[in-house]
This record gives structure tokens, sequence and C-alpha cells, in this order.
């Protein structure tokens, strides 16, 4: 019953877990952006749940988590950042709000690769 208890715990634990792929700061792009063309030729909207990466495909999906306060949120590449950039991601607005950061304008965060078939 014990090595159950603990296959279980392992799997739950296993299966669970992702790999993060970068830790960071995080900021979010100027309303002023809204409806501009991205690095990728798709349009910025400030509602969308979307965001900007220095090396990461277009069209990849990741899970961006707050350090700070765990709020967590789902986007999708569209656009690129300078390599040289103290970021690691700019997020939409409104990630930026499911992430609880738009009155500080900075956050710590950690990024999740959660779909790979833009990396293929």
């Amino acid at each position: 019953m014990m090595q159950l208890i603990y296959t279980l715990l392992f799997l739950t634990l296993f299966i669970s877990s992702e790999n993060v792929y970068q830790r960071g700061k995080a900021s979010y792009y100027a309303q002023s952006m809204n409806g501009h063309r991205t690095s990728s030729g798709e349009r910025y909207f400030s509602d969308s749940l979307t965001a900007a990466h220095a090396r990461l495909p277009f069209g990849t999906r990741v899970k961006v988590r707050n350090l700070k306060n765990d709020s967590i949120v789902v986007l999708r590449i569209i656009d690129r950042m300078s390599a040289s950039s103290s970021r690691v991601i700019d997020v939409s607005w409104a990630a930026a709000k499911k992430l609880n950061f738009v009155r500080d304008g900075i956050a710590q965060v950690e990024l999740s690769i959660i779909d790979t078939t833009a990396l293929q």
C-alpha cells in the first residue's frame, strides 16, 4: 500500500511539474501601442493574451507566473523584443492585469513553455 502511495505521489509531482524556461523581469505594453503591427505582422491589442520575447518563435505558448503573488496566465508570443533587454518578456495590458502588476509596472516572473508545436 505504501509503495502505491509513493508511486502516485511521484507521478503527480512528475506530471504536474513543468520545466521553467526562464526567470526575470516582465513589463507590459503601453496602451498607445494598441492596434499597431508587431514583428510577426499580427496586430497588438491590449485586451489579448499575447507577449513579446527575444528568442521564442512566434506562436509559442508560455505560462507566465508572477513570483510575488503566484498569479498565472498563458500567453502567445507575437512580437520580438531586443535581445539586450533587461526584461525576459513584455506582456499585453490584459496579461499584466491578470498577473496583478499593472500598478507596479514590472514584475518578477517565471516562464514555462507549454506548447512546443510552434518550435517544431
